[in-house]
């Protein structure tokens, strides 16, 4: 993927010299570009094979041109080609399938973690999160705009995209028991909730920690990748992914709540189902460790994460069971 990069920079009218260093692998792999000669960087996403179509890839930047151009968040903007494309596909020397790729501007900052104090920074983002949702619920989507729809079925129901949680690492049968029944639960009270206009509708699906980028006072949201139509109150349960057990997220869960409310309303009755969002989450993710087993991040979680989502289950069974 570096050499398919290489090979590419050049379309993007960077020079021969430019330096080309992998950042992440994740659902994507995303390179630094570093060209001394034009003194330009950019941050290209290599996107991996299969999971969207340039259709969806050009909807995602359809909605970041429009959230940019509304003032609603800061992100970094996607930068076309030398040729005005904004969606490439690039070409393997070694002979691999070629791949859908993306260049968006160079944004200083570093990833929080989650040992900072992150309960300041939760406020904001769901600041940042109300006014991108009310964004979404007013904006008139152009024709064509197609992304990938993220309700229950297609997390972890009959059509899941990052495949089966029943295939996570570790799981004995017992422990796919005790999973499928929070799994029925979260269905249940889902279907209470409701999926209507004032609940459903375009969202970043996606603002955990390695998407936030802050610096100074300054926080910037990246990687719309996988934004599509679910749930509002899931951009939470994203923003503590991977750590959802930690004993700091009720919290952030305040934190976040607040933040949202300095913006826009948000009913005592979505907060209340927010730990039923961070479970759903959980289990998706530990269909996504499992099916992307070459991550950095799946290596790192491994089976502990599914064990932590067995005591988690626990818990919501006993709370809203």
């Amino acid at each position: 993927m570096t050499a398919m990069v290489a090979a590419g920079a050049g379309r993007w009218g960077l020079s021969p010299r430019t330096d080309v260093r992998l950042l992440n692998i994740s659902e994507n792999a995303t390179f630094l570009l570093d060209d001394p000669e034009e003194g330009r960087r950019l941050v290209l996403r290599l996107h991996r094979i299969g999971y969207h179509t340039a259709a969806e890839i050009h909807a995602e930047l359809a909605w970041i041109d429009a959230l940019r151009a509304g003032g609603v968040v800061e992100t970094p903007a996607p930068l076309a080609a030398t040729d005005g494309t904004r969606v490439l596909t690039l070409g393997s020397p070694g002979g691999l399938p070629p791949r859908q790729a993306v260049a968006f501007d160079f944004v200083p900052g570093r990833e929080p973690a989650p040992s900072d104090e992150l309960g300041p920074w939760f406020q904001r983002l769901g600041a940042v999160t109300a006014r991108m949702q009310a964004q979404a619920r007013a904006w008139q989507r152009p024709d064509g705009f197609v992304r990938k729809r993220w309700d229950f079925d297609a997390m972890i129901g009959s059509r899941p995209y990052w495949g089966r949680w029943q295939d996570g690492l570790g799981l004995d049968p017992a422990g796919r028991a005790l999973i499928g029944r929070a799994a029925e639960l979260i269905a249940a009270r889902l279907d209470r909730f409701g999926s209507g206009p004032d609940r459903f509708g375009l969202i970043h699906a996606d603002l955990r920690l390695a998407n936030l980028l802050v610096d100074g006072d300054r926080l910037t949201i990246i990687d719309f990748d996988d934004c599509g139509l679910s749930w509002f109150a899931y951009d939470f349960a994203a923003a503590v992914s991977f750590f959802e057990h930690d004993p700091v997220v009720p919290a952030l869960m305040q934190a976040w709540t607040a933040g949202f409310r300095s913006v826009a309303p948000l009913g005592d009755d979505v907060v209340a189902e927010l730990p039923v969002f961070v479970m759903l989450r959980r289990i998706l993710l530990v269909a996504w460790i499992a099916s992307h087993a070459e991550t950095p991040t799946a290596q790192e979680m491994g089976v502990p994460y599914t064990q932590q989502t067995l005591a988690m289950a626990e818990d919501l069974l006993t709370r809203f069971g």
